[in-house]
């Protein structure tokens, strides 16, 4: 991989409260206040949101706009698998985390004889089924999508046979069947759950670093023993969402969550965790600038994204360094 490419996903689809859309934009407001020129710095693309939809009638109660989440997620799953292929690397800025499911099938499409792990830093386990869940939003679905995992043991809903239809699309986006096992899923800052998902969590034994833990451990220590767990994975994806921060440093989030992350824990959380060879991948979701005061929760968002871009470009130059010779011919093998 030579360079970054921004990926920009609007779509809010999944989200239960409006406002998530506007979260690029925030950011580049952001940006322009700090006086960088982060922005020009990387080639961006723009994958199409249906958020219009959200004006019509939804029709499925149990996975709130599913068919219109599927088509947004065809076209994020093109999107990251094609820049894949180009030999970039696809640092995503997204909406609600719903949209995570298509970069997981994007990344499993461009690589699908390859292993992947998942590195989830969120306040929500975000694992629930149109079978479990109790809102019907589909932000609390994306790892049920990429597991395939529709936890009937603990159903509470009987959805519709067309979500079903779209439900098992989903689930068999990019590569068809489950996208990781739970093995290689790591959960950080998980901490408002369901009883749904407790039980899943449990039965599939997910390894989830709450703050008193982080704390005594530290991000370093913590980024080595996530890398231990997932050593027999030859990719790894890492999946930002705000509201891991505490919700002191949160407001400007759908749902903002006590006893999570300071802006420098994360900060140092994702350098160390970026810095490692096998990330192919990194997002950052759920900034709503509607529900917060000055652009504050953009700006913190915003250090934390430069601090974990320079990290990625750090490794890119020096695998770019250690794959040429000693006059700059690429080294053979």
């Amino acid at each position: 991989m030579k360079r970054i490419k921004l990926i920009e996903v609007r779509s809010e689809l999944g989200a239960g409260t409006r406002g998530a859309s506007l979260g690029i934009d925030a950011l580049r407001i952001a940006c322009l206040n700090k006086g960088s020129d982060y922005f020009r710095r990387f080639n961006a693309v723009a994958v199409p949101d249906l958020n219009h939809v959200l004006f019509d009638k939804n029709h499925f109660p149990y996975a709130k706009h599913i068919d219109s989440v599927y088509t947004v997620q065809k076209g994020i799953a093109n999107t990251v698998e094609q820049t894949l292929r180009f030999g970039e690397f696809p640092l995503v800025l997204a909406g609600d985390h719903s949209n995570a499911a298509g970069t997981i099938a994007g990344i499993k499409a461009a690589y699908p004889h390859k292993t992947l792990g998942v590195v989830w830093i969120d306040a929500h386990a975000d694992i629930h089924s149109p079978y479990t869940t109790p809102s019907g939003n589909m932000h609390g679905m994306p790892l049920a999508m990429a597991l395939n995992e529709d936890n009937r043991v603990m159903q509470r809903n009987e959805p519709e046979p067309e979500t079903e239809f779209f439900w098992r699309r989903l689930q068999n986006l990019g590569e068809p069947g489950p996208k990781l096992t739970p093995d290689h899923l790591v959960y950080v800052m998980v901490r408002d759950t369901q009883r749904e998902e407790d039980e899943l969590i449990e039965r599939l034994g997910i390894k989830n670093y709450v703050l008193d833990e982080f704390r005594a451990k530290g991000p370093r220590l913590v980024a080595r023993e996530i890398y231990e767990r997932l050593r027999f994975c030859d990719l790894v994806y890492v999946s930002f969402d705000v509201d891991s921060l505490d919700s002191r440093f949160s407001k400007g989030t759908g749902t903002p969550v006590e006893a999570g992350l300071n802006v420098q824990e994360a900060i140092s959380l994702c350098h160390y965790l970026l810095e490692n060879e096998r990330v192919v991948c990194f997002e950052m979701v759920e900034i709503n600038p509607t529900l917060d005061s000055e652009n504050t929760m953009a700006k913190n968002a915003f250090d934390i994204l430069e601090a974990a871009t320079e990290a990625i470009q750090e490794r890119l130059r020096l695998e770019e360094a250690t794959s040429r010779g000693p006059r700059g011919e690429v080294a053979n093998g």
